[in-house]
């Protein structure tokens, strides 16, 4: 089973992501923010995939894509977040992101897209 890593400052938001990919199968790990997600990353041995929101407070989204590509260069990471700007999806992929998806997601598609990825 496959285990994705979801970081969002938003409490509804991690349990609608946790609760989406459960029902698809894969092993959730739950991060608050960039800080406890870096944390987590580098705590957990599999990580197949990681979800990121972008705005977040102590280390935002395209802080931690960098910390993470720092010391993983194969690790597929997602952006999750509200912000759809050409500008800032630019700055997301130059960061190391794989992939963009803007909240909210329909469930069918969110699994789609990571079943794609992992």
């Amino acid at each position: 089973m496959a285990t994705i890593l979801a970081v969002d400052d938003s409490e509804t938001m991690r349990q609608m992501v946790k609760m989406t990919l459960s029902a698809g199968n894969y092993n959730v790990v739950l991060a608050h923010d960039g800080e406890d997600g870096l944390s987590k990353f580098t705590s957990t041995t599999d990580i197949d995939l990681v979800i990121t929101d972008i705005n977040m407070p102590r280390m935002d989204g395209l802080a931690l894509i960098r910390e993470i590509r720092a010391r993983n260069q194969n690790v597929p990471i997602l952006a999750l977040t509200t912000e759809s700007e050409d500008g800032m999806r630019k700055k997301g992929a130059d960061a190391g992101a794989n992939g963009w998806l803007v909240k909210p997601f329909k469930p069918a598609q969110f699994i789609d897209i990571v079943r794609q990825i992992v």
